[in-house]
């Protein structure tokens, strides 16, 4: 329990029914969707305006009160997970305004707690594209997506969450606003704080307001199913697509495991006795889409795809990539413990991944359903299992670095997505080199000497 004065100055700045001090409220915001140990915050409180957000940030400056700041708390690294030592939970869901949609420059400029999809439905409707589009797009927010640097579906063709920050105005830890990048399509004025700070999971500064890029809308598209009755062949498809210098979309696999799992969630009409299934979708240009479309279904079927499916309208194609969105939901209804890993190796040993994944679920005797963006190389394989059963938790620890290490071997690193939290920090050290760590950490240190912003995260500490 915080000082009651403290709380009543949060109270002054945010307004009393924004300040949560009730044990169920903490107990709320005392984990994410990572599996790692929950901490119950001191306090929780929810600035609406970007006045109280910047004095709320001082007097957590001003008092050594650790800060972790939230969106809709979807990460999968644990980077919202507050600190035990005061911390002070900072919820963005009052921020939620779409500030401007610049039609003529093509950029937007939002607050932090903007829900990932009702934004690019905003920008839709102006005709505009944003393609970020990471699962939890529809509660995610895009503070959270500029912190933790998601991806999504599309990354393979159109990148993640860092290539459409365009500039940010955050808080630093004495409430004092930076700002970083413009809305011009270029900028080289000063330090590019902004990549400093896109996936520092709010180690480094408080998001106040975002510049994001925006493109136009394709012109057409095209989604397809391939289905394979051998895993390897569905892998090896995915390498010789790209091998044809054709760049997809989406380029999505699933694992028989999942292909069960979520076609028992979504009713989809998957094939649930395949092997593996490719999900694919290429846009652009009208002809370019036609042909391209028709070399990958080419090459599937020379790597031994036993069926294709095109969805023959928008609605067969939404509710295919709908039930693959749910991939994350269908699985988690099976086991009482779900872990979902991130680990991305360079795209042409996508092949050598999915084995060395069968290899190491045989090896430690775990159930683990293979499904993600196969075509970025960035592969999810999840564990199921239940956390309660010790031996067997063990085992799935074991699972855990034999996969990190092996993605590492190949080129690979911990992480295409999710970001590093504490789930990950321990395994920092194996990607980079220990004056890398040093490194990191003196860059925080520099900017955040009392160690109040997210303390713990990335590197430790």
């Amino acid at each position: 329990m915080l000082n009651p004065a403290l709380i009543k100055e949060f109270k002054n700045i945010v307004g009393a029914e924004n300040v949560f001090t009730d044990d169920a409220d903490l107990l709320t915001y005392s984990y994410d969707a990572a599996v790692v140990k929950p901490v119950v915050p001191a306090l929780v409180i929810r600035p609406t305006t970007s006045e109280a957000l910047g004095r709320s940030v001082k007097v957590c400056g001003e008092n050594g009160l650790p800060v972790t700041v939230r969106g809709a708390g979807t990460n999968l690294s644990g980077g919202t997970v507050p600190t035990a030592r005061e911390g002070v939970v900072i919820l963005t869901n009052g921020l939620k305004r779409i500030l401007e949609i610049n039609e003529a420059d093509m950029y937007a400029v939002v607050q932090p707690g903007v829900v990932t999809a009702q934004f690019a439905a905003a920008a839709q409707a102006k005709g505009l594209f944003y393609p970020p589009d990471p699962g939890s797009q529809a509660v995610s927010t895009l503070g959270g997506n500029v912190a933790e640097n998601a991806g999504g579906l599309r990354g393979l063709k159109y990148g993640v969450t860092s290539d459409y920050v365009m500039g940010l105005k955050f808080f630093d830890t004495n409430g004092e606003i930076v700002k970083t990048g413009a809305k011009t399509v270029k900028c080289a004025t000063g330090y590019n704080l902004t990549g400093l700070l896109v996936g520092s999971e709010g180690t480094l500064g408080v998001f106040d307001e975002i510049t994001l890029k925006l493109i136009p809308l394709p012109a057409h598209r095209k989604a397809m199913m391939a289905v394979f009755n051998q895993i390897i062949k569905a892998s090896e498809a995915v390498a010789a697509i790209i091998a044809a210098r054709i760049i997809p979309c989406t380029l999505e696999f699933m694992d028989n495991f999942t292909i069960r799992a979520v076609e028992s969630y979504s009713r989809a009409g998957l094939p649930t006795d395949a092997a593996a299934l490719l999900l694919i979708e290429v846009d652009g240009h009208p002809a370019m889409v036609e042909e391209d479309a028709v070399k990958v279904e080419e090459i599937c079927r020379q790597q031994g795809a036993v069926d294709i499916r095109v969805a023959k309208d928008d609605a067969e194609r939404d509710k295919v990539w709908a039930a693959r969105r749910s991939a994350l939901s269908a699985l988690a209804k099976l086991k009482p413990t779900l872990v979902l890993e991130d680990a991305t190796v360079p795209r042409s040993r996508i092949p050598e991944m999915v084995q060395a994944m069968q290899d190491i679920a045989a090896k430690y005797r775990l159930e683990i359903g293979t499904f993600g963006h196969a075509g970025d190389g960035n592969l999810h394989p999840t564990i199921l299992t239940d956390k309660r059963n010790t031996e067997e938790w063990e085992r799935v620890e074991a699972a855990i670095a034999a996969i990190f290490d092996k993605a590492l071997a190949m080129g690979g690193t911990l992480s295409g997505e999710h970001g590093t939290g504490i789930a990950k920090s321990c395994f920092l050290e194996k990607e980079t080199s220990p004056a890398t760590i040093q490194y990191s950490r003196a860059v925080k240190a520099a900017l955040d000497p009392r160690n109040i912003l997210n303390p713990g995260k990335i590197i430790g500490g």
